[in-house]
């Protein structure tokens, strides 16, 4: 999603790129976030501890890597920790919305050997495949509209189709992604919904 210049304009501490993150990215987490932690404000917090600590650690960056794999691990590791502190006080947190086999394979990945890779970037490495598996013009409202959070009218007018055909070509692009995506993650179900807002 993140051009390389991005990532070293982010590195270097240009506010621009971070707002750029920011912005593209704080949906997703906030979606990903709420599926452990109901509460708006608790939930806000986490986001917010989570991109502070992308501004302090920016300088560790993997250019070649994706950022969104670094920002998932980073909020899915401050959810689990927050689960793993209020545990004992059940009235408190919700996971009723989580499948009690995600939550099982989260846990488990969280102490699962560091050379294998985080649900997060299996997920996202699967959901783009998916993405660059549809047919070209699906592709690119797909990736105008839901990626990059512009307005249906915007693309519908700079493509020559009308709304109605934009809300056509999503549907049926989420339709394909959460046939691949189910495919290969079956238990998975939440996660995908929440990937795919």
């Amino acid at each position: 999603m993140f051009s390389i210049d991005t990532k070293r304009e982010l590195q270097k501490g240009n506010p621009e790129a971070f707002k750029e993150v920011f912005r593209l990215l704080y949906p997703r987490l906030k979606g990903y976030c709420k599926l452990f932690v109901p509460d708006e404000n608790e939930a806000e917090d986490l986001i917010q501890e989570c991109f502070i600590t992308l501004w302090e650690k920016r300088n560790t960056i993997d250019v070649q890597k994706r950022i969104e794999s670094f920002l998932f691990v980073i909020i899915r590791n401050k959810c689990l920790n927050f689960l793993k502190n209020k545990r004992l006080d059940s009235e408190n947190i919700s996971t009723e919305n989580l499948q009690v086999a995600e939550l099982q394979y989260l846990y488990q990945l969280d102490l699962a050997e560091k050379e294998e890779k985080s649900l997060e970037e299996m997920l996202i490495a699967s959901f783009q495949e998916a993405v660059d598996s549809l047919p070209k013009k699906m592709k690119a409202v797909f990736v105008q509209c839901k990626l990059e959070g512009r307005k249906q009218k915007e693309v519908a007018e700079e493509m020559g189709i009308s709304i109605k055909m934009v809300e056509k070509q999503i549907a049926k692009a989420k339709i394909h992604i959460r046939e691949q995506l189910f495919k290969k993650y079956p238990a998975m179900v939440v996660l995908i919904a929440m990937l795919l807002g």
